[in-house]
This record gives structure tokens, C-alpha cells and sequence, in this order.
């Protein structure tokens, strides 16, 4: 992708926490983005407090030892690599103020020992886990993470999952569009766990739904908001970057100014604050997987824009309340 003239930060002094970010690979590899990358991205002006990190990739695994404790490797690296604050720029950044990991949660109760060793190499910032369950029979299904069918279900699931509410964890779900009411019903069956839906509930905008988008946004919102009526479910506002929403942004011979970005995500940010209210919405770069669209100037540019008619409580939910409260970050709340 060519590169064009870099925005400014438009309303530079707004409190951001970054609600969902990654780190991975190794410098050597064509495919990373470590800590530096991350804090050279801060750089860009936007006043960034603090970002919550979420697992991906099996990034810092270890590479032996039982398979369901080799996902403790990623939280020691993590908390290790990002000890203390980071300048970037001008402001300072708690980089993993909050951690969100990965665990096997079919592991039913024995995923007790493993969360004991989670939380011990969070160093005090594990704050909840996430469990991959995309799933998809189609084309999409073949080119991303399919999880079994009615993972969100099953027992042995269920089974650990209990432990999160245990251990004080929320749940970060991971599903497309088509699984809301999965969610909903597991929502229901664990009403004290605090669910965060990632990415929106990833409305499919690629495959077999590109033809057919009318259906598939009417039904995305109505299932929506169907979710949005359970008080434990919160949502992040973002992935809008992906390939999977079909916004194409992908395929520019630049990256996506913040203008265009803000005509293509209004409509989808509007329908989410207005079914979950924005004290249960959250923004969130994804960074660097939207990157492949846009830099993250552009991208927290994009947010700002679409929501410059809104109350500054509003706003100051969105961009950093929301998620200070729900990963418990009291320190950037302040």
C-alpha cells in the first residue's frame, strides 16, 4: 500500500484508553508487531492513557509442557515487556494496563490450575480471558478460526467457564454476527460474568454475505440488540479495519483517510450506542490487525469524527470510562 501525507491528531488532549490491542512475532519474521511498533503508533499525537492487551496468534507460547498451560508463556512475556509506562510522544502509556488471555475453557474444571497460573504471570493485570469461537460452514469459515459448532454451549465449556466468574475474569467473546444469540443464551446462564463483545460481533461483510448485505446488517442488528438487553454484555467499538467487515479499505493504493473512514463506520457505531448506551460501549483500535486499512492516527481521527456531536459524557464513556470500568483500570480512570 503507497503512503500519503500523515493526519494530524485532531483533539489532541482527549483521554483515550485503548480498549483492544496485540502484540506478535519477532522482528525477524514478515509478520510482527512488538512493543516498539505499538509505541511508535502512540506517537502520533492522540493522548493515549493506557491500552488493554489481547492475546493472539499464540504469541509467546511455550513450546512444551501440558498444551493447556502453554498460553501462560504469552502473559509472562507480556508482563514482562511491558513493566513500566512507555513515552510516546508526548504522553505517557500504560501499554497491557489490563491483560486478556488465552484459555482453553473446554478444559471444564480443569482449567482451575490453569487460570491460578494465569493470574500469577499477570503480575496483578490479568482481566479476563478470551476463547476463540468463530464459526463459519462457508468460504469464510475455511479462511479463519472455525470453532466447533455450539461451542458456546457445550458442556464442558460451560464447565469452565464458571471458573471465570471465580476468579473475578470477564469473558471476551469472540463470534461472527451469525452467533449473537449464542452469546445472548450464555449471557443468560452466567449473568454475573462481565461479557465484552469483540470487534462488534464481526459483521460479515465477505463470501457469501457480500451479496446479500441488506439481510445481513438488519439481521446483525436485530440480534444486536437483542443482546444488548442482557446488563452483563458490554462491546467494543472497532474492527471495522478488517478485511472480513468488507468496507475494502484494504485494497486502496493508500490508507484510508479519517474522512472516509467516518462515512463508512458511522452507521455501524450509531446502531451500537444506541442499543447498549455508551457506558457499556468501548473504542477499540485492533491494532495492528486494522492497520491493513489505516494508521492509527486515522483510526482514533475516524472515532473523534463521528462522534463530535455527542455530550462529552458520552464521548468520555467511549474513549476511556467504559473500558477503565469494565477491566477495572482505576488508575487511568483517574
Amino acid at each position: 500500500m503507497a503512503t500519503s501525507a500523515p493526519e494530524v491528531a485532531i483533539e489532541p488532549d482527549l483521554p483515550i484508553v485503548d480498549a483492544h490491542h496485540h502484540l506478535y512475532g519477532i522482528v525477524s519474521e514478515s509478520q510482527h508487531y512488538r512493543l516498539d511498533d505499538f509505541v511508535d503508533d502512540l506517537a502520533g499525537g492522540h493522548r493515549v492513557l493506557g491500552s488493554v492487551y489481547v492475546e493472539a496468534f499464540e504469541s509467546g507460547w511455550r513450546s512444551d509442557g501440558p498444551a493447556g498451560f502453554r498460553s501462560v508463556g504469552e502473559v509472562e512475556q507480556v508482563s514482562a515487556a511491558c513493566d513500566a509506562p512507555r513515552q510516546a510522544g508526548a504522553n505517557l502509556c500504560h501499554v497491557a494496563a489490563g491483560i486478556v488471555s488465552n484459555v482453553d475453557l473446554t478444559l471444564g474444571d480443569g482449567v482451575r490450575a490453569v487460570l491460578e497460573a494465569h493470574v500469577a504471570a499477570g503480575q496483578g493485570r490479568l482481566r479476563g480471558v478470551r476463547h476463540h469461537a468463530t464459526r463459519d460452514a462457508g468460504v469464510v469459515g475455511r479462511f479463519t478460526h472455525s470453532a466447533p459448532a455450539h461451542l458456546l454451549a457445550d458442556k464442558q465449556f460451560r464447565e469452565g467457564f464458571a471458573w471465570l466468574g471465580r476468579f473475578g475474569l470477564s469473558f471476551d467473546a469472540l463470534v461472527f454476527h451469525t452467533q449473537l444469540g449464542e452469546v445472548a443464551d450464555l449471557a443468560d446462564a452466567f449473568p454475573e460474568t462481565t461479557f465484552v463483545l469483540n470487534h462488534m460481533g464481526i459483521l460479515i461483510g465477505v463470501g457469501q454475505y457480500r451479496d446479500d448485505m441488506p439481510t445481513q446488517m438488519a439481521r446483525w442488528e436485530k440480534d444486536l440488540r437483542a443482546l444488548a438487553l442482557r446488563p452483563n454484555v458490554n462491546v467494543k467499538i472497532g474492527g471495522l479495519g478488517m478485511p472480513l467487515s468488507g468496507f475494502g479499505f484494504e485494497h486502496g493504493l493508500r490508507p484510508a483517510t479519517s474522512k472516509e473512514l467516518a462515512i463508512a463506520w458511522q452507521p455501524r457505531i450509531d446502531i451500537c450506542v444506541d442499543a447498549f448506551g455508551a457506558s457499556r460501549c468501548m473504542f477499540e483500535s485492533n491494532f495492528p490487525i486494522d492497520k491493513q486499512s489505516c494508521c492509527y492516527v486515522e483510526l482514533w481521527n475516524a472515532f473523534k469524527r463521528c462522534t463530535q456531536g455527542w455530550s462529552v459524557d458520552e464521548r468520555s464513556e467511549l474513549f476511556h470510562k467504559t473500558v477503565c470500568r469494565t477491566y477495572r483500570l482505576p488508575h487511568l480512570h483517574s
